[in-house]
This record gives C-alpha cells, sequence and structure tokens, in this order.
C-alpha cells in the first residue's frame, strides 16, 4: 500500500517559510493535484516529496517510511519534469531504458519493461528516434514512459503539460488519465492550471501562502469553497462576487440598491448589519428562455449587457450588479447586442455568501 503522508511539513528558504506545517494525507492510488498561483508552494512540496528539497521540519513517510533523510533514488518515486529532461544524443529506446541500465538491470528485463512502456504509451513507432526529431506531446510521452519503466510506488508530475499548445495540453491530460487507469499507482501533480486540476484529481488540494487552503474532491472545491480564494480560483468563469450588508435576518442589501433574499444555506448564520460579500457562478445567473430548468428558489433581475463571449453551444454574458461587472451564461444562444436589456433569474439555492471581514463561506 502506497499512502504518502506529510506531516506538520515546514520549509525554510533563509529566514522566509515557504510552506507553512503542511499536513496531508494521499491513499494508495489517488490522483491528487497540488494547485495554486505561483509562489504558493506547491512545487517546493512535490519537490520535499521527491527529495530535491531539504524538509526544515515535519515529517514525510511513503508507503509507512518515513523518507526525510533518504535520497530520491532510494525513495521508489519517478518525476516528470516541465522541460521533459530526455538525453538528446540517445533514441526513444535508449531515453526509456537508461535509468534500468544505471540501476545495472538484466537487459531483458530492461527490454520487456521499455516494451510494456511504448505500448502503453503508444511510443511503438518512435523507438529509433531522438528527442529533436519528436513533437512536444510526444517528447512529454516519453518523459511518462522513463518514468514508468521504474515501476515507482509514488509518480511525481511538476507542471508537465506548461509547455504545450493549448490542443496539446487537452490531449496529454487524455493520456496521463488513461496512464492512471491502467497502472494504478499513487500519482501527486503539480499545476497551477485549475481545468487540469479540475478533471485529472480525485482530490485536489488548493494552496495558497504556503498555506493548504480546502482539500476535497472537484465537485466540493467547485460547489462549496471555504473561502472566497477557493471560490474565484476553481471554476471558469470565476464565482461572481458582490459586496452587500445583512439587512434583518432575510435579506441581503447589495451594494447599489438591489436586494435579494438571504441564501437557505445560511438563513440564521447571519447578523443584521453583517458585511458580506454575495457569490453565484455564471451558470447560476442566466436569461429567461435561454437557461437550465430546475427547480428551487430564484430572484427576478433585469440587467444590461455590456459584453459577450460567443462560444457556440452558449454564450457568455458580462453585464453589472451593484457596480461590481459579473459574468452569466446564455444557453441556446441567440446574438446580444452591447446594451441590451434581459431579463434573468438568479437560483438563490446555488448562491453563497461569505463573510466580508474574514473571506470564510457562511453555511450550515
Amino acid at each position: 500500500m502506497t499512502e504518502v503522508t506529510l506531516s506538520n511539513v515546514v520549509k525554510y528558504y533563509g529566514k522566509h517559510r515557504a510552506v507553512h506545517g503542511i499536513n496531508l494525507a494521499i491513499n494508495d492510488g489517488e490522483f491528487v493535484v497540488l494547485v495554486g498561483p505561483s509562489g504558493c508552494g506547491k512545487s517546493t512540496t512535490l519537490r520535499m516529496i521527491a527529495g530535491l528539497e531539504d524538509i526544515s521540519d515535519g515529517e514525510v513517510t511513503i508507503a509507512g517510511r518515513v523518507v526525510n533523510d533518504l535520497p530520491p533514488r532510494e525513495r521508489n518515486i519517478s518525476m516528470v519534469f516541465q522541460n521533459y529532461a530526455l538525453y538528446p544524443h540517445m533514441t526513444v529506446r535508449e531515453n526509456l531504458g537508461f535509468s534500468l541500465v544505471i540501476a545495472k538491470a538484466d537487459e531483458a528485463a530492461i527490454a520487456k519493461a521499455v516494451d510494456e512502456a511504448a505500448e502503453i504509451l503508444g511510443l511503438n513507432e518512435l523507438m529509433d528516434r531522438k528527442p529533436a526529431e519528436l513533437s512536444g506531446g510526444q517528447r512529454q510521452r516519453v518523459a511518462m514512459g522513463r518514468a514508468i519503466v521504474r515501476h515507482p510506488d509514488v509518480f511525481l508530475f511538476d507542471e508537465p503539460l506548461s509547455n504545450l499548445d493549448a490542443k496539446l495540453r487537452t490531449q496529454m491530460r487524455v493520456e496521463i488519465k488513461k496512464l492512471h487507469q491502467r497502472v494504478g499507482n499513487t500519482i501527486i501533480y503539480v499545476t497551477h492550471d485549475q481545468v487540469e486540476a479540475m478533471t485529472l484529481a480525485d482530490r485536489i488540494v488548493l494552496m495558497q501562502d504556503g498555506h493548504i487552503v480546502q482539500v476535497g474532491t472537484p465537485l466540493e472545491l467547485f460547489n462549496k469553497p471555504n473561502n472566497t480564494f477557493v471560490a474565484t480560483f476553481i471554476g471558469s468563469p470565476p464565482m461572481n462576487l458582490v459586496d452587500g450588508k445583512v439587512v434583518g435576518a432575510e435579506t441581503i442589501e447589495l451594494y447599489g440598491g438591489l436586494s435579494v433574499p438571504v441564501p437557505a444555506a445560511a438563513r440564521g448564520l447571519i447578523s443584521d448589519g453583517q458585511h458580506v460579500k454575495f457569490g453565484f457562478r455564471a451558470d447560476n445567473l442566466m436569461p429567461v428562455g435561454h437557461s437550465v430548468q430546475e427547480e428551487g428558489e430564484k430572484a427576478d433581475l433585469e440587467l444590461k449587457v455590456t459584453l459577450t463571449e460567443p462560444l457556440g453551444t452558449e454564450t457568455v454574458l458580462f453585464t453589472e450588479i451593484a457596480g461590481n461587472e459579473v459574468q452569466a451564461k446564455m444557453l441556446n444562444p441567440r446574438p446580444v447586442r452591447p446594451g441590451e436589456v434581459l431579463k434573468f433569474q438568479l437560483m438563490l439555492d446555488k448562491c453563497h455568501v461569505f463573510d466580508a471581514a474574514s473571506a470564510e463561506a457562511i453555511r450550515g
């Protein structure tokens, strides 16, 4: 059973603390994605698991063994980097088998492992080429194959798709997902791209400023963000946030004069006069006649459209609520002119309330 556990892990660079005592348990065979903005500590955390960075304090265990003082080669992990790190003078076959050659494995065992990796990743026709003759996606598959041949306990991926164009990134996400389904190893994957995190992860670990902000399945983070940072980082477009104040116990007065009922999840948990941020996603604000028909409490709004982004089967509409630019979605779209006023329905059951001072979610 290859579980990975981080217990109060801290990383200092001089006096600067880059990682603040994080705790995380990753299950055997789980695909966990560390995601967050640049500088949040996700790559540093991955490198401490790999043994490429010293751990300032705390403990990392892999398969029940404390690995703090073990060199990378003794941790039985394989790492796939952003820049592929292939040997340019070697063929694909030689690159795939090189780590086993260094380990002085039997030639027959090397050939078998290389052939298995090539089969899994569709590299059979590329075995005699050198990296310069490969596309970016092919090079990344070779880098993944080189990790597979070692039969590691854990795969570590450090932003492996960031050098690829949008189409290749989509293709390689599928390849990585298929790889996990076939080999079943524990995978820890670092990215700054929330779309990668949402599409690949069994669980997402969202980090900010060296702290873990929230851990959960992609849908848990999307539907129940702990705070405004999670709400605006996860999901595309990001969640709309509008400033407001609680009036009585049943109403939120949005700055600018518009009022909405308090969503059911926050009722009884907020107080008169409390300053809040009212949150909702573009999918929860839709024009009448161009929306998903759902049961539940709704608020009717008339809003002026300022900008449109046609996306084929849907259009993103930009409008304003209480002086805040917000985004809505139109399904089965028709052309909309800037300045046109439309009737919208806001699905209150899907809305969120955050305390303005702490930015924390208010819900039962």
